[in-house]
């Protein structure tokens, strides 16, 4: 530990794990703990975040877990008023949450569309909504944005990739916006990562797949996530606003028929 974020106050939410090891927010709320922060642990699922916790506060750290539905107006504000509360400020939100079906415009319904872009979009206007106040009152803050390489290239999964791409929108429009109050912007966009929401529909094979379609040619965990999240939360970026941060072992700077070519003739020993 070496007290990046000492002094601060981190709201994360989807700070628990959908399943067994460690998700996104999860491993963001346990890195910043370990650096210092008192940070608020949003979940759905009150039991998920007092696992997070827990781990957190074994460690010797000091956490605080809430039940919320971020999508609803007045839990983000008792969201905000309890980290108020509870530790008196709010310097970092981390915007956490996020869902998926695979469907493209053909398949989706009207239900599962508005469903995703409330989750995905609607949560993070409604988080900051009630956080930036008490940013612009200490003069300062830093709100974390996770979107997806998805948001940036075609997936499989339209009502996503268009939520993604939202996020990087709106990323950028607040960053425009509240620059003048001291307030940065930023946001994250994770690759093939490996969390317990994507684990129950992979199986090795698919996973080596994955594990191949970069250059670095290695999975992805929660913790390379939050490694970055904790760069942008803490004074380091304090001149960094506005931006998009692929964490994804290369993938987006490749094409999936010249690298993947070239790579297997590399790899043979031809060419």
């Amino acid at each position: 530990m070496v007290d990046r974020l000492k002094g601060k106050i981190a709201v994360v939410t989807g700070a628990g794990s959908s399943g067994d090891g460690v998700g996104n927010g999860k491993a963001a709320a346990i890195i910043f703990a370990r650096e210092g922060a008192k940070v608020l642990l949003v979940d759905m699922d009150l039991e998920r975040a007092q696992q997070t916790q827990a781990v957190i506060e074994n460690e010797g750290g000091i956490a605080y877990a809430i039940a919320a539905d971020v999508t609803r107006a007045e839990d983000c504000e008792r969201m905000a008023a309890t980290a108020i509360s509870q530790f008196g400020a709010i310097d970092i939100l981390h915007n956490n949450v996020g869902i998926s079906t695979r469907a493209d415009v053909l398949e989706v319904t009207e239900e599962q569309w508005d469903h995703i872009m409330a989750v995905n979009v609607k949560s993070i206007v409604l988080a900051s909504k009630y956080a930036i106040p008490h940013m612009k009152n200490s003069g300062s803050g830093s709100i974390i944005n996770i979107s997806s390489i998805a948001g940036l290239r075609a997936n499989s999964s339209t009502p996503y990739t268009t939520s993604k791409a939202a996020v990087i929108g709106l990323t950028q429009s607040m960053a425009g916006d509240h620059g003048p109050d001291g307030i940065r912007v930023n946001c994250i966009a994770p690759g093939l990562v490996y969390t317990p929401m994507v684990a129950p529909r992979m199986d090795d094979d698919l996973r080596q797949i994955r594990k191949n379609a970069a250059p670095l040619g290695s999975e992805g965990t929660a913790w390379d996530v939050a490694w970055a999240a904790l760069f942008l939360a803490s004074d380091e970026s304090r001149w960094v606003t506005g931006i998009v941060l692929p964490v994804d072992a290369g993938l987006l700077v490749t094409s999936p028929v010249t690298y993947n070519r070239l790579s297997q003739q590399t790899h043979s020993g031809e060419g």
